[in-house]
């Protein structure tokens, strides 16, 4: 007996089982009286509770720091060690998932973005349907406001294929001062260099092997990948392109982004909206953009006397 609801369970124990007084029965296991006629004053949180369970049921992969960020827009305000206890009662801890010990690699910090539409940071997401069948996800990410611009789903996404879906983008959104991504065949190809150096656009390759220089594309696919391929099940190629666009308007528009200060991608845009987004101004202006990611070539500069014959 350690917590005093089991030396209360046990005193109630004595004095129905044997029929002795409650004062004979708490001298007996050595309780004091007080605290077995202590009756609690704590609020009922029978409500807070059944909102926290139903929030959990449907975001899975959010632990309680987002789930009170849920609750606070709802207007319920509670105590964050308050609410932590509640959430640890209800048994709603989120299970990491633990993969396979890398080792070690040094990290090199990025050069945060300093508006909007300034730098796009792009990467591939691999998945699988319920037959097995492989499909690629092309994921396109502003570094500044951290919004989900496209996810396209398909089973083969060449560079022709990348460019036309990066077209529509910017038709939407105005051309991009950078793009960040690996060396795959689709980004570095020749068709995606004569497509970037025909419109001016300056692209920046990371060092191979080294993913974490594009850390904004990768932490936002391990969101995607940990929040909801994870947790959904495709049967049809066309479902997975219906659930994944709800799923980018859901993370730019309701889900709570830390970084952000627990506002959605499209809130924070909004609030820091300096540059215009329309498609009308497709350059920012000349000295806006920070210095390159990292070198995209190890031998010479990213011009197209050296890019060209290497594509």
């Amino acid at each position: 007996m350690v917590t005093p609801a089991a030396k209360r369970e046990a005193a109630a124990h004595l004095c129905t089982v044997h029929g002795v007084s409650q004062r004979r029965a708490c001298r007996a296991i050595g309780v004091d009286r007080a605290l077995v006629r202590y009756q609690s004053r704590r609020p009922d949180d029978k409500a807070v509770r059944t909102r926290l369970r139903e929030l959990a049921a449907v975001r899975r992969r959010f632990g309680w720091r987002r789930l009170r960020v849920l609750l606070s827009r709802e207007g319920v305000h509670m105590n964050h060690k308050r609410l932590r206890r509640l959430y640890v009662e209800e048994r709603l801890q989120v299970r990491r998932r633990v993969g396979r010990k890398r080792a070690a690699v040094t990290r090199v910090p990025l050069v945060p973005a300093r508006g909007p539409n300034q730098r796009w940071s792009m990467d591939f997401v691999h998945d699988a349907l319920s037959d097995g069948r492989r499909f690629r996800i092309l994921a396109v990410v502003d570094d500044y406001t951290r919004e989900s611009l496209c996810l396209v789903a398909d089973t083969s996404l060449p560079g022709g294929r990348v460019i036309r879906e990066l077209e529509a983008v910017i038709g939407q959104r105005g051309l991009p001062r950078q793009c960040v991504s690996d060396n795959g065949p689709e980004f570095n190809g020749l068709a995606m260099l004569r497509w970037s150096q025909g419109l001016g656009l300056e692209w920046h390759y990371i060092e191979p092997g080294k993913p974490q220089q594009n850390a904004f594309i990768e932490s936002f696919n391990g969101r995607l990948r940990d929040e909801f391929l994870n947790e959904t099940l495709f049967t049809t190629l066309a479902q997975a392109r219906i659930e994944l666009e709800e799923w980018r308007r859901d993370y730019n528009t309701e889900r709570p982004h830390s970084a952000l200060g627990n506002l959605t991608p499209v809130a924070y845009a909004a609030r820091n909206a300096s540059v215009p987004q329309q498609a009308g101004a497709l350059r920012l202006p000349e000295g806006f953009a920070p210095r390159p990611v990292a070198t995209p070539d190890l031998t010479g500069p990213n011009n197209e006397r050296i890019l060209l014959p290497t594509g």
